[in-house]
C-alpha cells in the first residue's frame, strides 16, 4: 500500500477529515475554518517519544493559542487510549483517534517502517501546519521529538 498516496506539500489543500476525538466529541477540518491548525501525528499512546511530544505541545499551548493556531494529536490508537493518555499525562491538546486509518493514509501518515531490521506497515510521525485558508503551509515530514513542538511554534507564528 505505501507509495500510493503522494506526499502533501506547502500549497495543497488539506484533506477533509472528521474523527472521534478524546472526551467522545469529534472532530473536523472544518472546525478550524479562518484558524492555524496544528496536526501532528504520533505513533502511539503513552510511548516514550509520543508522550514527550504531546506533553510539549502542551506546554506551549497558550503561545500556539496566541499566534492563533489550534493543535490536534492523531493516532491510530482508540478514543478509550487516548482519554487515559491524555488524563495520565495531563495533555491539554486534543487527540483524534483514526482506527480506520483513512485520515492518517490521506495525509500520508500511514505507511511501512522499519525497526531493528524488521518491516512493518504504522503511523509514520509527521506535522502540518495549516494555513486559516484549509491550505498546508508547511510539511514536516520526518519529525524529530526533541525541539519539534518549539520549531513548529515559530512557523505558526510567522504564518
Amino acid at each position: 500500500m505505501a507509495g500510493l498516496t503522494q506526499d502533501l506539500e506547502a500549497g495543497a489543500k488539506a484533506p477533509a477529515f472528521s474523527l472521534a476525538r478524546d472526551g467522545g466529541k469529534t472532530v473536523s477540518l472544518n472546525d478550524f475554518k479562518g484558524r492555524k491548525l496544528v496536526l501532528y501525528f504520533y505513533p502511539k499512546a503513552d510511548t516514550p517519544g509520543c508522550t514527550t511530544e504531546a506533553i510539549a505541545f502542551s506546554r506551549l499551548q497558550a503561545d500556539f493559542t496566541k499566534a492563533g493556531a489550534d493543535i490536534l494529536g492523531v493516532s491510530a490508537d482508540s478514543i478509550a487510549a487516548q482519554d487515559k493518555f491524555k488524563s495520565k499525562h495531563k495533555l491539554t491538546i486534543a487527540l483524534g483517534a483514526d482506527e480506520s486509518k483513512a485520515m492518517l493514509e490521506a495525509y500520508g501518515a500511514w505507511g511501512e517502517k522499519s525497526m531493528y531490521g524488521r518491516k512493518f506497515m504504522g503511523v509514520i510521525r509527521k506535522t502540518f501546519l495549516i494555513g486559516p485558508d484549509g491550505r498546508i503551509a508547511k510539511v514536516w515530514p520526518k519529525v524529530k521529538v526533541a525541539g519539534h513542538a518549539e520549531a513548529v511554534l515559530e512557523a505558526a507564528r510567522d504564518l
